[in-house]
């Protein structure tokens, strides 16, 4: 089962230009709906005028606040519940994108020009979008009842002093900029009436049951009624985890219409709308002795949850991961979490993980420059041990087993460290204007949060087998790995095995596709329902072979007795017997089929290693990434093709917050990186090549030994970029540079050091780089 390249079945019909995403299912008679969005970043809504929007052609409906009956939305997480969001803004806009009211017509052109008709009535108010300003007293609030724009606050160790015994202290202010998740698919629903008073729903989501179960609650369905689809989905990275307020608007409409309803967000509709990722503040005080030994680390994080905090266990997750994969004596931490006047921010792929490794591992490089130490010699130093799992953190957090030195020492070999540094010290004693620098990063990330997940395996009479999961792909590769899981353990061709999943129909239950935690959870529970399946055959086969069970072997998918293979009872044969009452044994059940769930007892870590190779050019301040090496540890490894997938795409996205993407407003709350012309992400061209291998730690939590992978090299990647632009700079005095690292702040960081009196060559470079 293990260790097996097997390509994936889902592609052919990727790359056939085949998928079906929510905009390829034909719904006949399905109106369009578009939403009028708030231009205001704050203001109060006196009323929406709708008048000459519904009186043009094509138009059913048009529906503000209050027309749907649609209760708010609480916030997540330990807030007070009055921060609630209501599906179309009734008295207050809060954000610009924030929809407040909803044209429904016949064709999505008609729709969107009778949308441009509706006219609301705002009275201004000021807005704020930096988390800092919101939380300062006379900061304009987004709900003056509550008297503060800080909604939830939380501190660990606090009262212990980090820094005792400490022979030096770095300090440092960290930026971890806000993220659009721009995923390929958009956002979008589908919802149509059936006959039987229920409704099917086409959803683009992570987690079709949780909304099967919202759009039941705001219907008032039974969740039998609501048969929710989630087709192919075009990535998700944790914004397609939230029920959107849209979908319960699209679902009221279509009720209320008894007709089919269908929307897509536009990208620019995208861009302000879906949930945002990361945008923490955080401020870091570490200290170590002479020798390296780190004794403690202090860190305030201050969080920006956008206008509603639906996000609200994003901090508190970095909370637990602050001691990395460090020996901290002490790991005390205060934190905030804020309300500004920008887009909600919620889970986007690593979801409060990688702001704890970006804050520890910028610290690590701090402290070492501070005592005049090798990156690399100041982690080793302070790794947790091999020998010392299970660990219990500072922070509170038990790790279930981990090699950190073998990773580190891999990822070491794998780049030629020594090497790349006697380069770097031979340019510098060049005096280049280009600077070479070497970023390290060890990261240990948490996985699955001791979730569990249904699964079931039958065999059918012709001997092929449906695998049903509960967990719901977005290009991951789900059904493969599920169906390579099944085919080895009944011993069944891969090409026999079936595998359903993402609709409420046809899977009894489900959690969905999060947290890195579908193999080690979803595959886990398929493991244990084929080996049931087994053990049923198993007794079946000795009945009707009228031998002892121990005397069976499996062979050439069927079992014969050993030693007699011309014997031999195939899949087909025995499920065909399954389900004649007259063959089966007393008291065994019709059928070859087992159903159940597995549950993790606790969470896993996945850990690694990555080492950026980086050029920084001192006189313009661009930063090229030459080569990235990773070494990811997600315990046993199934299909090493899955795993290099989820890699090289996080590292897509790792590289991307490094280098370019930000989310950007202006001092009024206005976005200026909504579209694609001012929002920059890299092109597949613009990545270098990628260095990976794996170490394997299986955990012991389950029966494949699997940790996640999905989230990893997201992780792993964008501090060790950010490490090695920095690194490159380094002799110039320069300590820190915030994400993104772009020519604009190389350059500031640059002109910096040449007023403080470092000799830095600024002049014009030339037209090609030798």
């Amino acid at each position: 089962m293990f260790g097996v390249p097997h390509l994936r079945t889902e592609d052919p019909r990727f790359l056939r230009g085949q998928g079906r995403y929510l905009e390829n299912i034909e719904i006949p008679g399905a109106l369009r709906a578009v939403f009028v969005r708030s231009m205001m970043p704050h203001a109060r809504l006196n009323g929406v005028d709708v008048a000459a929007a519904i009186a043009m052609p094509g138009v059913v409906a048009v529906y503000v606040a209050g027309d749907l009956a649609i209760a708010s939305q609480p916030p997540a997480g330990n807030i007070d519940p009055s921060f609630r969001r209501e599906a179309l803004a009734r008295e207050v806009v809060r954000f610009v994108g924030e929809p407040l009211a909803v044209v429904v017509a016949e064709t999505f052109a008609q729709a969107e020009d009778a949308a441009e008709l509706v006219w609301p009535d705002y009275d201004l108010l000021e807005a704020v979008t930096d988390p800092e300003a919101a939380e300062r007293p006379g900061a304009p609030l987004l709900w003056p009842s509550a008297g503060s724009n800080v909604v939830h606050r939380f501190e660990h160790q606090w009262d212990v002093d980090p820094l005792a015994g400490a022979d030096v202290v770095a300090r440092g202010r960290f930026v971890n900029q806000r993220l659009a998740p721009a995923s390929m698919e958009t956002n979008g629903i589908a919802v149509v009436p059936e006959a039987n008073g229920g409704v099917t729903v086409w959803v683009s989501t992570q987690v079709p049951f949780d909304v099967r179960s919202d759009v039941a609650e705001v219907l008032g369905l039974d969740k039998e009624l609501v048969r929710t689809i989630a087709p192919d989905v075009g990535g998700g990275f944790g914004a397609k985890l939230y029920t959107y307020p849209e979908y319960l608007v699209v679902a009221k409409a279509a009720m209320a219409l008894g007709r089919p309803v269908r929307w897509t967000e536009t990208r620019s509709e995208n861009l302000v709308n879906m949930t945002h990722g990361r945008a923490q503040v955080q401020t870091v005080e570490i200290g170590a002795k002479r020798d390296g030994t780190v004794t403690g680390i202090r860190v305030e994080i201050l969080a920006d949850m956008g206008a509603y905090p639906i996000g609200g266990y994003l901090p508190t997750t970095t909370q637990e991961m602050l001691s990395g994969v460090y020996r901290f004596p002490v790991a005390a931490c205060r934190g905030r979490s804020v309300v500004t006047n920008t887009t909600p921010v919620n889970a986007y792929r690593g979801a409060g993980r990688p702001e704890a490794t970006a804050c520890i591992e910028r610290a690590m490089d701090l402290v070492a420059a501070e005592l005049g130490m090798d990156p690399v010699e100041i982690r080793r130093k302070n790794l947790i041990p091999s020998e010392a799992f299970p660990y219990t953190t500072s922070s509170g957090t038990t790790y279930d087993v981990g090699d950190y030195e073998l990773s580190l020492n891999t990822c070491l070999e794998l780049a030629g460290y020594v090497e790349l540094r006697r380069e770097q010290a031979e340019r510098r004693a060049r005096g280049d204007h280009v600077a070479l620098g070497i970023g390290v990063c060890t990261y240990v990330e948490i996985t699955a949060f001791a979730s569990k997940e249904f699964g079931s395996v039958e065999v059918h009479a012709d001997g092929t087998v449906t695998v049903v999961t509960g967990v719901s792909p977005q290009g991951q590769g789900h059904e493969t790995a599920m169906a390579q899981i099944a085919s080895a353990i009944l011993g069944v061709p891969f090409e026999a095995v079936r595998v359903v999943h993402s609709d409420t129909g046809l899977v009894t239950r489900g959690a969905g596709t999060w947290g890195s935690r579908s193999l080690q959870v979803g595959g886990s529970a398929v493991v244990e329902r084929a080996e049931a399946v087994v053990e049923q055959v198993r007794t079946l086969a000795a009945h009707l072979l009228e031998v002892d069970e121990a005397d069976l072997v499996v062979v050439d998918g069927g079992f014969s007795p050993a030693g007699a293979p011309d014997r031999r009872l195939s899949w087909s044969q025995l499920a065909s017997a399954a389900g004649d009452p007259g063959k089966v044994p007393d008291g065994m059940e019709l059928g070859l089929r087992s159903a159940g769930s597995f549950r993790e007892a606790d969470s896993t870590f996945p850990f690694g290693t990555h080492i950026a190779l980086v050029e920084v050019d001192t006189r313009t301040g661009q930063v090229d990434l030459l080569r990235h090496f990773a070494v990811d540890d997600c315990g046993r490894i199934l299909n090493p093709l899955l795993v290099q997938g989820q890699v090289h795409g996080g590292l897509g996205q790792g590289i991307a917050q490094a280098l370019f993407e930000e989310v950007v407003y202006d001092e009024t709350g206005n976005p200026i990186t909504g579209t694609f012309s001012t929002y920059l992400f890299p092109a597949a061209t613009e990545f270098p090549r990628f260095t990976t291998a794996n170490t394997e730690t299986p955990t012991p939590l389950n029966p494949l030994g699997a940790k996640g992978i999905g989230e990893s090299a997201t992780i792993g990647s964008t501090p060790a970029i950010q490490n090695a632009a920095v690194d490159a700079l380094a002799h110039l005095g320069i300590g820190h540079l915030d994400l993104p690292v772009s020519p604009a702040r190389v350059m500031a960081a640059v002109r910096t050091a040449t007023e403080k009196g470092r000799s830095v060559d600024t002049s014009d470079p030339p037209t090609r780089r030798s």
